[in-house]
């Protein structure tokens, strides 16, 4: 019903996640509502990111560098290594600025029921980071879930034998939340990872 163009355009924003087709719509139409010089900016923005990001050589986040801004940065405490299994993870770490060790970036978490196994996580290169750092401690900031608790576990068994402190985040039960919509795995964590009241 629309034109080819206007189609073409509704069919490409609907390859973004979450993107149903009116809010597709609306897309399509908020561009056609741009400035040209907008447009432009809009468009070579999209070519530019899928040219010049790619995974930072040393700890697998993103970056448009060879060395990402994170590994590069001399003020960063190198003894402490947090893994995250994606990138966005990184960049949520960072905007809270609390953290100021160092990162390293899994190809998501293992998973046998979607055929993820440990070596499709890039773990060689994980090891081969820890064997060649000097860290002494190791973080595992997973989310918590069957895939997060197993990919802990598997690395953990990996590490055993090292002189390498190795961590998690805590977890437990969120501020305003109601006790009887708890699920039983966070009730557990939230007991286990209790702390003393100062």
């Amino acid at each position: 019903m629309y034109p080819d163009s206007i189609q073409n355009l509704i069919e490409s924003f609907k390859f973004l996640p979450g993107i149903g087709e009116k809010t597709a719509e609306r897309l399509a139409f908020s561009v056609l509502e741009m400035e040209p010089e907008q447009v432009e900016v809009f468009s070579s923005s999209l070519v530019e990111v899928t040219q010049k990001v790619h995974p930072c050589s040393k700890c697998n986040t993103l970056t448009d560098q060879e060395v990402c801004f994170i590994c590069s940065d001399p003020s960063r405490d190198p003894s402490i290594l947090c893994v995250v299994e994606d990138p966005k993870s990184v960049f949520l770490f960072e905007k809270m600025g609390i953290f100021h060790g160092m990162y390293h970036v899994l190809n998501g978490l293992i998973s046998p029921m979607d055929g993820v196994n440990p070596e499709d996580i890039g773990l060689s290169s994980f090891m081969n980071r820890v064997q060649n750092g000097n860290f002494k401690e190791i973080v595992f900031a997973f989310k918590p879930s069957i895939e997060g608790e197993t990919t802990t576990l598997y690395i953990k068994r990996i590490l055993e034998g090292m002189d390498i402190k190795v961590t998690r985040l805590a977890s437990g039960v969120p501020i305003g939340a109601d006790m009887e919509y708890m699920d039983s795995l966070t009730l557990e964590r939230a007991l286990q990872d209790r702390k003393i009241i100062e």
